[in-house]
């Protein structure tokens, strides 16, 4: 019988996960697949560790980041044997003979598996996954540790500093931006890039996220990743958006609704003057716009009053696609909000975790590579029985704690 490699307990995102798990969410098949979209197949038929076993192995360092390289290969070949995925005939050579296997299999393999597999896993039961029938997701990003060598360093940059600069900081750094459910934590997308450099930042890496969002998720940002052409770019995607915007933001104010919220619009910044009027005027009297012109909102304002200072002076303004007062109430779209503080909540348990894989990886750009990806989707595989566990056994009371907040009815 196979044993599933519980870790012992210590409170962190390993404790919650078996081995078991890999097998019902990445099966042998997917595996494979991805190892030849990559173009990694084992070049001989008698290597002691072939690709798709490196695929998991990887993965399972995700999931034991503390262990060695041996403790997680013992952990592992038992129960590979039992998904019928270990050769009676293979040895587990030892830390070095494990380090050349990863540097054989890259990073593509794993990139390409979780592009597969990669979903949010919440049920609709689950306690703060959904608002109607949309399914609540956020994307922000983060940054950890990579070793110090030229590799990295030429690869990602250091944060604020050249990497000739005498007060640098001492490590590289890799800049991370994510999809995530909300409930769950589930990482459903991912994009790893530079600190430093022409298009390092949170926004550029976003863009390539955009086109993947699916029809029935409400996208929750920041108002760092607003601009014109990238919500364009997301809402085109047939999501649903429920971004934060920056209080310099000009929104005209349309028509008040008794939700609280008011209808306004996004005009091209391109558009100015009497241009931008008149597609605003245009708006209110509900004729036909142009979408490479202008965009129909819906704005919901709010104060929270629980903060220190009674939250006065700070106006938090959200803007959403869903322009139906009653598919989604303004009151439900500032909760809705705050669940992004769910994806901030998962940022220490990811610097953690990669952490741990930066510092074991090879010292270079690519030999990092591996270990961002393999945490993506050694994270993911953990929810179905840790995080979403969690969330489904949240209690409603849970509701009383939650901030209240303060409508302002169309106050620009």
């Amino acid at each position: 019988m196979a044993d599933n490699g519980v870790v012992s307990a210590g409170g962190r995102l390993t404790d919650w996960v078996s081995l078991g798990v890999l097998a019902a969410f990445v099966p042998r098949d997917a595996v494979d697949d991805a190892v030849a979209v990559a173009g990694k197949q084992a070049k001989r038929s008698d290597g002691k560790l072939p690709p798709h076993v490196m695929v998991y192995f990887v993965m399972a360092l995700a999931l034991f980041a503390d262990d060695d390289y041996e403790e997680v290969a013992a952990r592992l070949t038992e129960t590979l044997t039992a998904w019928g995925c270990w050769d009676d005939s293979w040895s587990v050579p030892g830390s070095g003979g494990i380090t050349q296997a990863r540097q054989r299999l890259g990073y593509e393999p794993v990139k390409e598996l979780f592009a597969e597999v990669a979903v949010p896993v919440a049920e609709e039961e689950t306690a703060g996954a959904f608002l109607g029938s949309w399914r609540l997701m956020a994307i922000d990003g983060f940054e950890w540790d990579a070793p110090d060598t030229p590799e990295n360093a030429a690869a990602f940059g250091f944060a604020g500093a050249r990497a000739d600069d005498a007060e640098r900081p001492a490590y590289p750094k890799v800049r991370v931006v994510t999809v995530s459910e909300c409930a769950s934590h589930a990482v459903a997308g991912a994009a790893m890039g530079a600190v430093a450099g022409k298009g390092a930042g949170e926004q550029s890496l976003a863009r390539g996220l955009y086109p993947r969002l699916e029809e029935d998720w409400l996208l929750i940002a920041d108002r760092n990743f607003f601009n014109w052409a990238d919500w364009c770019t997301a809402a085109d995607s047939g999501a649903q958006l429920l971004w934060r915007v920056k209080a310099d933001l000009t929104l005209p104010v349309l028509g008040l609704l008794p939700d609280g919220s008011y209808s306004s619009v996004l005009v091209n910044p391109k558009i100015r003057g009497r241009a931008r009027q008149a597609l605003i005027e245009a708006a209110r009297a509900g004729q036909r716009l142009r979408q490479d012109q202008v965009r129909r909102v819906r704005v919901a304002e709010y104060e929270v009053p629980d903060r220190d200072g009674d939250g006065k002076g700070e106006v938090i303004a959200l803007v959403t696609t869903i322009t139906e007062m009653t598919s989604a109430p303004a009151p439900l779209l500032a909760e809705a909000c705050h669940q992004r503080w769910e994806h901030e909540m998962s940022k220490p348990q990811c610097c953690h975790i990669c952490g741990s894989l930066a510092s074991s990886s090879t010292p270079s750009s690519l030999g990092l590579m591996p270990g961002c990806w393999f945490f993506s989707q050694g994270r993911r595989l953990c929810c179905p029985r840790g995080a979403w566990c969690s969330a489904r056994r949240r209690s409603t009371s849970a509701g009383s704690a939650r901030t209240t907040v303060r409508l302002m009815s169309g106050c620009r």
